[in-house]
């Protein structure tokens, strides 16, 4: 979270306000798994903002040592969730609430459980629930669920957005979603997922700060040195890169994208299209990439996965569906001429700083990206209007004041 130089008072009537946040994991029907890295990160940056503002802050998770050092520094408590049973979690969280003042749940399966655990207190003690991802299913936060596991699915989902006195939606979409499964009170509330730097960036002061002729060369000299140190990592020297995020499954429409890429094997040179990203599709996307002799490489799990944008000429955003894709915020922070796919909340946050094209069509993918590879002008423009419009969007601090006015009005 960004530094302020003095935090803002406290906001809630009764000081200090207990919060306690809850984190599910795993599958809506099937349960187990730890949290996703953008609730975890969006987590921790709202505890951080919270305790700065004087809240008391704990939060509730599956036990997880890497999730616990990630809220180190925070100034919140760290409760891990440990029942073997989901009636034994249940417990656990009750016995966690019994002095909450608000319970704040990440996610359906979170919302779910805290449901639960506050029972006939709920009236007492205000839920708020943050749908982060689309909770429908066949799509991302449903685990893709079928048959009784899609019936099962929906029936959590009205139990969670008729149990919650507020559900925030980082998008419209998942606000009408909430609406429409009977929730009270449905508001839209983007949240900031704090994006990997590189050191470099750390080190070169805010963009378009009068610092002199000087260092805004040395700036700029560090600024080339990082890309062209991705390109050559990847394989991209002399030629275009273009960089893809997101896991190798069927709902990333891959199969579209090669078909795309195949199409621009005629430019001179032809462009290299690297994929950050682990899944079931792996063996099959690498055998045609063999088979047809694609110019694509698949990099495998990147930790680094964002930072690697540093060295890219053009972004890929192919999903079927994402609220608020850490690619797409990257890229556009960073200049990046972006291609995404229009669905989602992917029009709402980039606007018209990017190219959308319809889901899984190759030929729409494939005519985008060569029109940007072959038009510097174009990227060039597209690169000033995603700083722009990264710009516009909501800070960090924003999000905590939200979301405090929220537990402010509950616990009045």
């Amino acid at each position: 979270m960004t530094p302020t130089a003095t935090p803002p008072p406290p906001l809630v009537g009764r000081v200090p306000l207990h919060a306690v946040q809850v984190l599910g994991g795993g599958s809506l029907t099937r349960g187990g798994g730890v949290p996703g890295a953008r609730t975890v990160a969006h987590v921790r940056s709202l505890s951080e903002g919270l305790v700065a503002r004087g809240v008391r802050v704990t939060v509730c998770a599956p036990g997880d040592e890497e999730l616990a050092r990630a809220l180190t520094g925070t100034g919140a408590r760290f409760a891990p969730a440990t029942g073997r049973t989901e009636r034994e979690t249940v417990a656990g969280l009750r016995t966690l609430c019994a002095d909450a003042d608000l319970v704040h749940a990440h996610g359906l399966r979170a919302g779910f459980l805290a449901a639960l655990a506050l029972g006939r207190r709920r009236r007492g003690t205000p839920l708020v629930v943050t749908w982060h991802t689309q909770p429908l299913p066949g799509a991302e936060g449903a685990e893709h669920a079928e048959g009784a596991r899609a019936l099962l699915a929906r029936l959590l989902k009205r139990r969670v957005a008729r149990a919650a006195a507020v559900v925030l939606g980082v998008t419209t979409d998942l606000v009408d979603a909430a609406r429409d499964c009977g929730a009270r009170d449905a508001r839209l509330a983007p949240v900031v997922i704090p994006a990997p730097r590189d050191a470099a960036d750390d080190c070169t002061g805010e963009e378009g700060e009068d610092d002199g002729e000087g260092a805004r060369a040395e700036r700029d000299a560090r600024a080339e040195a990082q890309r062209h140190k991705a390109r050559a990592e990847i394989g991209a020297v002399g030629r275009p890169l273009v960089l893809s995020v997101g896991r190798l499954d069927r709902h990333q429409a891959y199969d579209a994208v090669l078909t795309a890429a195949r199409a621009w094997r005629d430019l001179d040179p032809p462009p290299l299209l690297a994929v950050a990203g682990e899944g079931p599709e792996r063996a099959a996307l690498q055998r045609r990439i063999d088979e047809e002799e694609l110019p694509v490489r698949l990099l495998g799990r990147r930790d680094d996965a964002l930072r690697l944008l540093a060295g890219a000429d053009v972004a890929l955003l192919s999903t079927r569906w994402d609220s608020r894709s850490p690619l797409a915020q990257e890229a556009l922070s960073r200049g990046v001429p972006l291609v995404a796919t229009e669905v989602g909340g992917i029009p709402e946050l980039v606007g018209d700083a990017a190219v959308l094209v319809p889901y899984g069509d190759a030929d729409a993918l494939s005519s985008a990206v060569r029109a940007l590879l072959e038009d510097p002008v174009r990227r060039e423009a597209l690169a000033a209007a995603g700083r722009a419009r990264a710009e516009s969007w909501p800070t960090e601090d924003d999000t905590v004041a939200q979301v405090l006015s929220v537990y402010d009005e509950l616990t009045a």
